[in-house]
């Protein structure tokens, strides 16, 4: 069996390196990174820390507008599919790399495996929403990581081959744990003691391309009495310098501690070691759960229902009050039962594709 497999950002490298060493073992894989992640530490440093097979090819696509970068990727991804003629092309999450490369193959007849199917925002202004559509619309075979996805893809008509796996982030993220000791701790580095600071993490369109929902979220982390670890994603950092918020972070706010991109192991360590997590991420969101850190999500709905139906996650939006004062008080319960897999979910895609 041949797979293509098409990746671009962080999350998918992530889900690519714990699905690439099952996949590899007996079947043929094509890496495909699109480059619209292309910042070192957003990109290359994942596929050396994590052991990811260099990528076959790089499209060096970039950073455009939806329209040309999805545009870009289509004239680039489909020659390299017809080359190839692979048995699947496999694609992960919501991105524009995921809705390229569906939208590729499915005109060419090429069979579509979705990883992370089935999820929704039920909010279509999300670029990601659209995406994701779309991709489950053109899939053969729909990988989910939850039982509310596949209701989800029932609730739409879509019943045919769909899967309940688990989530591969939970595959990686158990690796991740169990090597991060041999490395050395990011902790120290930023001089920061356990449980005793605020992670806050923020690259969303809807915050990064709104003034007033990113001035509000840099208000909300601001008004934080306590030390804030705040990485900074390339979008976020364009769009702070654009509204004059990045030099004002930098000299007058003395509790926040910008930094650049994290790798996975050092941003992994930081959620472990953290108090408490803000962000905008859905991989983060998942991963604050599973190593039972609470959470507070900068966004008005997310796709990962169950975080917030357990209650170690709080939909806080943007307001600044409604942040400061959840950080203050919010107090997960005692339990926390397990989500999205137990660990294997990569096997259970493998096993899956051979299948069909």
């Amino acid at each position: 069996m041949k797979v293509v497999s098409i990746v671009g950002t962080r999350p998918q490298f992530i889900k690519a390196f714990a699905l690439s060493r099952v996949l590899r073992l007996q079947h043929e894989e094509v890496l495909v990174h699109t480059g619209q992640h292309y910042d070192n530490n957003l990109s290359a440093i994942f596929f050396e820390e994590l052991g990811i097979p260099k990528p076959d090819v790089n499209l060096g696509v970039g950073s455009l507008s939806h329209g040309a970068q999805t545009g870009e990727m289509l004239a680039k991804i489909e020659p390299l599919l017809i080359r190839e003629a692979p048995d699947w092309a496999l694609v992960y999450g919501d991105t524009n790399s995921t809705l390229a490369g569906a939208l590729a193959a499915a005109k060419l007849h090429i069979p579509v495996a979705h990883v992370e199917a089935g999820l929704r925002s039920f909010n279509r202004a999300m670029p990601e929403e659209i995406n994701r559509l779309v991709a489950d619309n053109l899939s053969q075979l729909l990988l989910c990581p939850s039982q509310t996805a596949v209701d989800n893809l029932r609730q739409e008509g879509i019943i045919q081959c769909v899967h309940l796996v688990g989530d591969v982030m939970a595959d990686a993220l158990k690796y991740a744990v169990n090597h991060a000791p041999a490395r050395r701790d990011i902790l120290v580095q930023l001089n920061l003691d356990e449980k005793s600071y605020v992670l806050a993490t923020v690259h969303r369109a809807e915050n990064t391309d709104d003034p007033q929902r990113l001035s509000n979220i840099v208000r909300g982390i601001r008004s934080l009495h306590e030390p804030v670890v705040f990485p900074l994603h390339p979008r976020t950092r364009k769009a702070l310098q654009a509204q004059g918020l990045l030099a004002e972070l930098s000299t007058r706010a003395k509790n926040i501690h910008l930094v650049e991109p994290l790798s996975f192991m050092d941003m992994v360590r930081l959620e472990q070691g953290a108090r408490l997590i803000l962000t905008d991420s859905g991989g983060v969101q998942k991963e604050a759960y599973w190593l039972g850190v609470p959470c507070l999500t900068l966004r008005e709905e997310t796709e990962w229902v169950e975080t917030v139906a357990n209650g170690w996650n709080v939909l806080v939006g943007t307001d600044p009050d409604i942040i400061l004062d959840r950080a203050r008080s919010f107090s997960p319960p005692a339990k926390r039962p397990p989500l999205y897999g137990d660990g294997i979910a990569a096997q259970r895609c493998v096993a899956l594709l051979s299948e069909q």
